[in-house]
């Protein structure tokens, strides 16, 4: 239960990301300004963590010798990863894109063949190719029908391409950010802790992320002072605190398909709690009974998924006993 805890937590900081994003949007700030500066921002604050442990120049020799490894599944996994969050701001409320983004758990297992687990047998433990866990994904179509109900809901309010413009971008950013995080875990393969794989993975994706700083203050024009502070929050709670906590119950499930869609079901509390913040701190309406239903679902999906996870793995441990 220990990953799945640290995945709650990191739940818990990631929904800053939801609403303040939306906050951001709400008084007029860029997604570009958004998306750009907490990275930046994330930069000065992990350098100190990884240089006060000591980690700083083995995370340099690593990146030094792998260097597209690194810079190819930092931009799949923090690029097409948080741009597309920070775009679909524009179209639709934070807990509506949280609800959404709950879709990762069911991307998640569908990119399990591109990946291999560790498996004991009578010669040892062998690297086996991973395989569709189709049973943790019929826990998952709740989750799926969850969703479904959330954005019908928000579907007749506003014109669907405006809606397609919220989902699409969604979609992208569920299949880059495990597709990067797992990556990255076979690239370091254990070599690097969680602080020095995020940090690693910032640097790696800042020349993208100064090039749209660039391209925004040409377009846009500098950020308010106002973002600038809120973009520096998301990056403290978001982009360090849940990211770290995050990547730390993801290693410690590290080689094992099943468990790490359990983990990553996790995040599925990120609808409650940008929801709460965003009625606490936005003062927005609460959602309809139809979209409350669907994040009844989503819930509802996560609790199965985790504990269909948990039960497999008790059913493994008999059959080794």
């Amino acid at each position: 239960m220990g990953p799945i805890l640290l995945g709650v937590l990191a739940a818990f900081f990631f929904a800053f990301t939801f609403v303040l994003n939306q906050s951001m949007e709400l008084s007029g700030g860029s997604w570009i300004w958004s998306a750009s500066l907490r990275y930046i921002f994330m930069v000065p604050f992990l350098l100190a963590i990884v240089a006060a442990r000591k980690n700083l120049k083995p995370l340099l020799q690593h990146i030094k010798q792998n260097p597209f490894p690194w810079f190819l599944w930092s931009f799949i996994g923090f690029v097409l990863f948080y741009a597309p969050l920070t775009y679909a701001a524009a179209y639709s409320p934070g807990w509506l894109i949280a609800g959404t983004w709950q879709i990762t758990i069911i991307s998640g297992a569908f990119l399990s063949p591109l990946f291999y687990e560790r498996k004991q047998t009578n010669d040892g433990l062998v690297a086996v190719r991973g395989k569709i866990p189709f049973k943790g994904l019929g826990m998952s179509v709740v989750i799926l029908m969850g969703i479904l109900l959330m954005q019908i809901e928000h579907a007749r309010q506003i014109p669907l391409h405006m809606v397609l413009l919220g989902v699409i971008p969604v979609l992208i950013a569920s299949f880059a950010y495990p597709l990067g995080n797992r990556k990255m875990m076979d690239v370091t393969n254990g070599s690097l802790d969680a602080y020095q794989r995020v940090l690693g993975m910032t640097l790696a994706s800042l020349p993208f992320w100064l090039c749209l700083a660039v391209f925004g203050y040409v377009t846009e024009g500098p950020p308010s002072m106002s973002q600038s502070l809120q973009s520096l929050l998301v990056a403290i709670a978001s982009g360090v605190i849940a990211t770290v906590l995050f990547f730390r119950a993801t290693d410690l499930v590290r080689g094992n398909m099943s468990k790490l869609a359990g983990v990553e079901a996790t995040q599925s509390m990120e609808v409650l709690f940008a929801l709460a913040g965003e009625y606490l701190i936005l003062s927005m309406p609460l959602p309809s009974p139809l979209s409350r239903a669907g994040i009844v679902l989503v819930m509802l999906g996560m609790a199965l998924h985790s504990y269909s996870t948990l039960r497999r793995k008790d059913e493994n441990l008999k059959i080794s006993a």
